[in-house]
């Protein structure tokens, strides 16, 4: 889009369990470079997991809905009134984008933009 101004990158987060675990958010490393390219502040610390989720694999849309519903939070001084660019891996039904846009907008972040590296089939 040609007046697409978003203030923020913001990559999706993991668990606190996970993060500890892998040593490392690769969505943050993939969010880190996409801000430093396009010249805007990278909002590592404006959204946080807040409930632990199990993995969105093998579960049908409704399922992976339910699973990230509510697991996110924002932060109100990061994202009030800021456009918003929130950066994940995989696309498969859009529940996590959903969960962490709601959490963005709840928090009074302006409009929310999902960018994803892939997207993955829902189904067989």
């Amino acid at each position: 889009r040609d007046n697409w101004q978003p203030a923020l990158v913001i990559p999706v987060p993991l668990s606190p369990r996970r993060l500890r675990r892998r040593g490392y958010n690769q969505m943050d490393l993939v969010a880190a470079a996409l801000a430093a390219l396009l010249g805007i502040p990278l909002g590592s610390d404006a959204l946080s997991r807040v409930r632990e989720t199990r993995s969105q694999v093998g579960l049908d849309p409704v399922g992976r809905r339910l699973n990230v519903e509510g697991a996110f939070q924002a932060s109100r001084d990061a994202v009030q009134g800021k456009e918003v660019l929130l950066v994940d891996d995989l696309f498969t039904t859009g529940a996590t984008l959903a969960a962490c846009a709601s959490a963005l907008r709840e928090a009074g972040s302006g409009d929310v933009y999902g960018l994803t590296i892939g997207r993955a089939s829902s189904g067989p």
